[in-house]
């Protein structure tokens, strides 16, 4: 088992709580439309990581003559390094709103999951962890999509990414009974509370979503749902993950369920106090020991 204490994951929230309030406050809305916001969020995930000790690369090109960049640190594995697992999570939020949840929450997980990270010896399998740019309409499944420019480049590279994980609207959770919805059909498996994390992929990425789920199970108490699935039901692709798919990479969004959940999804309404950063930190630190093993065990 490698859960953590009940103080550490105190520290998590804290630490999302201020990440979020970070990009969704203090910075708000972000895209090229306002592109000193865009820029310094950028600007604050990469002085984030460089202040836990991580050389941070950047993979920049332009949209609309607005320079763009997807950022990554990596982890080298100590005896199968060719072998990655990726962690990302978009930074830029939709027109109109300031982004806490979609996807600041994204970002906050995956800068505490680079803390954690950092602390402990090299794991077997390279990690890595990536800050996309671009993935908000209207540049969602285009070229200019800052994870599809990624990944493109991946498998251009040869790189042996053995599992993507996309970090995707995290932080909302509600107990009340009929406070989840689906698409047709998925409410007569799935429970009707919106208090669980849900891992989705295609139907490709079936053993990969089952290894992570189990390894999240294995660590952590909190509720959790996966689902396998085609690409096509409406939010199933909805993210970074999608773009990893098309480059024949496996890949797995770890999500809240956004709109099937999220009211204020897309909304000037998605500000940082609607978020429960106790629960949120608790899939934090699930999904980092959950990690931990798969960075030993494969994925």
């Amino acid at each position: 088992m490698n859960m953590l204490s009940a103080q550490d994951v105190e520290v998590i929230a804290d630490a999302l709580q201020q990440h979020v309030y970070k990009l969704a406050e203090d910075i708000g809305e972000r895209n090229i439309y306002l592109p000193q916001a865009l820029h310094a969020a950028e600007r604050y995930i990469r002085e984030t990581w460089e202040a836990m000790g991580y050389a941070v690369h950047r993979q920049e090109y332009e949209v609309g003559g607005v320079r763009s960049a997807n950022l990554e640190i990596a982890i080298a594995g100590s005896s199968k390094a060719k072998e990655i697992l990726l962690v990302g999570a978009h930074y830029d939020s939709v027109r109109g709103s300031p982004g806490a949840n979609d996807n600041g929450s994204g970002i906050a997980a995956l800068l505490e999951l680079a803390r954690l990270f950092s602390v402990l010896p090299p794991p077997q399998r390279t990690l890595r962890f990536v800050a996309f740019v671009n993935e908000e309409p209207p540049f969602f499944l285009t070229g200019k999509m800052g994870s599809m420019h990624y990944a493109k480049a991946a498998r251009l590279h040869g790189d042996d990414i053995r599992l993507m994980v996309s970090l995707e609207t995290m932080g909302y959770y509600r107990d009340e009974p009929g406070s989840q919805a689906y698409p047709p059909l998925f409410r007569f498996f799935y429970p009707d509370r919106g208090n669980f994390i849900a891992f989705v992929s295609n139907l490709r990425s079936r053993p990969q979503i089952k290894r992570l789920a189990a390894a999240f199970h294995d660590n952590s108490d909190f509720p959790a749902q996966r689902v396998s699935t085609f690409s096509w039901i409406p939010g199933v692709g909805w993210s970074d993950h999608f773009s990893f798919w098309l480059r024949r990479y496996r890949a797995v969004m770890v999500t809240d369920t956004a709109f099937y959940r999220y009211p204020y999804y897309h909304s000037h309404q998605d500000t940082a106090e609607k978020l429960d950063y106790q629960r949120f930190a608790a899939v934090t630190a699930g999904l980092y020991a959950a990690l931990v093993q798969l960075s030993a065990t494969g994925a």
